[in-house]
């Protein structure tokens, strides 16, 4: 067993797992890196066999809104970069900060157990090989899509179509001359049926909700930063300017069959999607209400109406799970839909358990990752120069774990609207944090 306790394990080579790596780099705090693929990226790099990514995707944020600060995507780089471009940028930063030798590829993490003297057990399989190492800690940077969430609809299994998950889609001919249904109308869904229309026989989309739509572009510059001008603003100010802005610039939903959102703007993720109302204007794709139950290749609405499909694919999608830790080591209470963590990266009793990505907000990016990373290691190097009592307030408000991250924003009880965050006030509380410990 080789001799790793003086490092922390940090599990991922995506955003969450690089942004670690490079800070713990930075800190010089000693780390060791796992990745299932071979190379960097996460679920960008497209040919991982992890990856939900498809042919077609795109950033749904420009460049400069998610981007690291420290290392900005070249001019030649699109507003709104393909998946192909982002791989690149992450091989890039590897290369630039010297970060692949900090990691173990193509290894897969098996499981990790808590010793008698609180450190990690962690057992992986490299190539092949079984190995168990222990660490001083362990850094979670494996996302947030990977394990789908699929409905059971009644009927489902005596449907003579397929089901299938929107997590297996790559490539639109899959579609090709075929009745298909999406279920779900998130960012995937929208992306999905704009690519559908132009090989299917007929694309229809089964909601139950309704959204709120974002054009990319809005006075020849990316939503996001026009949008981000009004962050500064009280946020009913800034839900009613943005509301306005909308209201002139897209159609409305409803017209096209959305029901009317019964929660304000930003309350959940909104879907940022310049061309699916224009589909739905142009008669390409439909509008169908929630699915009642399934019986032949036909599926029944809850209005009453039914049609035929051959395919009905979910993008519904993902569950958060951590399967190589025990939920009784995440602070996670059986009736939350997500470990229950200050700032949602610290463990409220553990000192080397941090979860880095699990957050969602509007604008936050990858840099707000960045900044959770940079948080850990410097917690981290803290921690291990035994400076701990210095850290007093901090480590109160962690092990009582009562900050709202909210700012008085009523976000939808789902589970992908969990670990949301509102950002100006999410960014503000990190910084100040990462100030304080930068001056110990």
């Amino acid at each position: 067993m080789n001799d790793t306790r003086n490092k922390y394990a940090v599990v991922g080579g995506g955003p969450s797992g690089l942004a670690t790596v490079r800070n713990m780099q930075k800190y010089g705090v000693p780390c060791q890196g796992f990745e299932f693929h071979s190379d960097v990226g996460g679920l960008w790099a497209i040919e991982n066999p992890m990856s939900p990514v498809y042919k077609s995707a795109h950033l749904i944020s420009s460049k400069k809104m998610t981007e690291f600060h420290e290392f900005p995507m070249n001019d030649d780089v699109a507003d709104f970069p393909s998946h192909q471009e982002i791989k690149k940028y992450f091989e890039d930063f590897a290369d630039h900060y010297d970060l692949r030798k900090f990691y173990h590829f193509n290894t897969k993490v098996i499981s990790t157990k808590r010793t008698d003297d609180g450190l990690w057990e962690v057992e992986y399989d490299q190539a092949g090989e079984i190995k168990k190492e222990i660490y001083k800690g362990i850094v979670l940077c494996n996302g947030t899509f990977n394990h789908p969430n699929t409905p059971n609809f009644k009927g489902q299994e005596e449907f003579e179509g397929e089901i299938v998950h929107s997590s297996i889609y790559k490539d639109a001919k899959i579609f090709e001359d075929k009745d298909v249904l999406i279920v779900g109308a998130g960012n995937t869904g929208c992306d999905v049926a704009v690519d559908a229309v132009h090989f299917a026989k007929s694309v229809d989309m089964s909601v139950r909700r309704g959204y709120y739509f974002i054009p990319k572009y809005v006075f020849g510059k990316p939503m996001d930063m026009v949008g981000g001008k009004t962050s500064v603003l009280p946020g009913f100010l800034k839900t009613k300017i943005n509301g306005l802005v909308l209201k002139t610039l897209v159609p409305d939903p409803v017209r096209f069959g959305f029901p009317k959102p019964d929660y304000k703007m930003f309350e959940s993720h909104p879907v940022v999607n310049s061309l699916i109302l224009h589909h739905l204007g142009h008669g390409d794709l439909k509008i169908k209400k929630d699915i009642d139950y399934l019986k032949g290749k036909s599926v029944y609405f809850k209005d009453g109406s039914s049609k035929e499909y051959d395919m009905v694919m979910c993008a519904t999608g993902y569950k958060l799970t951590y399967p190589f830790v025990e939920k009784k080591h995440l602070s996670w209470p059986e009736n939350e839909m997500c470990p229950q963590l200050h700032l949602n990266i610290f463990h409220p009793s553990y000192d080397n358990l941090f979860i880095v990505g699990m957050l969602e907000a509007t604008g936050v990016g990858w840099q707000g990752r960045y900044d959770q990373a940079e948080l850990v290691a410097l917690y981290c190097k803290n921690i291990d120069a035994d400076k701990k009592d210095q850290m007093k307030a901090f480590v109160t408000a962690k092990n009582e774990n009562t900050t709202d991250l909210s700012n008085g924003m009523n976000y939808l009880k789902l589970a992908r609207m969990a670990f949301y965050v509102h950002k100006e006030t999410y960014v503000k509380m990190v910084k100040s944090e990462i100030s304080h410990m930068q001056s110990l």
